[in-house]
């Protein structure tokens, strides 16, 4: 798996028929190598050369050394530049036109990618790893991966993917996927505790013991009723006869603490990732705690692409290592 830079926005240049016949130079075209003709094609289409380097998954600067020294062979010009778009010269309409023909001629296969499946369990997807997965479709555009949302424990014994990131309770790995996967690596141990937004809440007035959260609204998120890491949190929700709320979605139940003046159960990492809200440390005497696990299919351990994945993952815990620290 390559790493390449971001893409400006692409543009694309019409072939226009030029006004002369054929010309002798443009019967070198059937002797370009097909992964160079392949470069070119794809940067005029693109507009870019970052762009058509994100979608042929190689480096901005092979791609431009490539193209050169093209433009070396056929001692043409190919590529100009109008202020920062980058468009094809007259010749290098004239060679995207027969290069077409001839890669309709020769029938030449698109080159299928790996489908890589990926399993996180999704509040981790959406606190820690989102952001880090854009980046890595932005610099791949020709990666070709399924991520999968996991939002309870009956969806981690379901699932078939080749990584799977996943939360559970003490210090194994259990429950986990039903497949064969290489040894689980613990990556993480996140607590929890009630969460509320600063916006909603004084330093002086904030709840210090549980009778006094009988003046707030309560959140939960329906996954974390099964939690049994969360038993004290769910018993004071399911003990409540008023001023509670649960949802199925999790970005709602962060909105709700954000925006809706309600507490909820939220890692206490979240005040690193959210400076809008404050933990209520001292609620409860029994610790609330859960591992992430990362495991990789046993068939597709030795996948190149699969195994950067996974160390990238690796890296974005190794990289926030501060967040988990007690």
């Amino acid at each position: 798996m390559s790493f390449t830079e971001p893409a400006g926005r692409p543009g694309t240049t019409d072939y226009q028929s030029p006004q002369s016949g054929s010309e002798p130079w443009l019967n070198l075209a059937a002797d370009i190598d097909s992964e160079v003709a392949r470069y070119f094609l794809v940067s005029a289409r693109c507009g870019c050369f970052m762009q058509a380097a994100r979608s042929l998954n190689v480096r901005s600067t092979l791609l431009r050394k490539q193209l050169a020294q093209l433009e070396q062979q056929l001692q043409r010009s190919l590529f100009s530049f109008q202020g920062s778009h980058l468009s094809l010269t007259r010749e290098g309409q004239q060679l995207q036109a027969r290069l077409i023909t001839l890669a309709h001629e020769r029938k030449l296969p698109v080159i299928e990618q790996p489908l890589i499946r990926l399993a996180v369990a999704e509040s981790i997807l959406h606190d820690i790893l989102g952001r880090d997965l854009i980046a890595l479709l932005r610099r791949n555009a020709s990666l070709r991966l399924e991520i999968i949302a996991l939002d309870s424990e009956m969806s981690l014994r379901a699932v078939s993917a080749d990584i799977v990131l996943w939360l559970a309770a003490g210090d194994t790995p259990n429950p986990g996927p039903t497949f064969a996967t290489t040894e689980a690596r613990c990556l993480a141990r996140i607590e929890y505790l009630p969460h509320i937004a600063k916006r909603y809440s004084r330093v002086t007035t904030r709840p210090q013991t549980q009778d006094e959260l009988a003046d707030f609204m309560l959140v939960q998120w329906q996954h974390d009723r099964r939690v049994e890491g969360f038993r004290p949190w769910n018993a004071l929700v399911e003990g409540r006869l008023a001023g509670v709320v649960q949802t199925h979605a999790y970005e709602l139940m962060l909105e709700m603490i954000r925006c809706g003046g309600c507490i909820g159960l939220l890692p206490t990492y979240m005040a690193r990732f959210d400076r809008g809200v404050v933990a209520l440390p001292g609620l409860f005497a029994e610790p609330m705690q859960l591992h992430a696990w990362l495991a990789v299919n046993a068939d597709s351990q030795n996948t190149p692409e699969i195994k950067a994945l996974a160390d990238l993952i690796q890296q974005t815990f190794n990289e926030r290592h501060e967040w988990f620290q007690p």
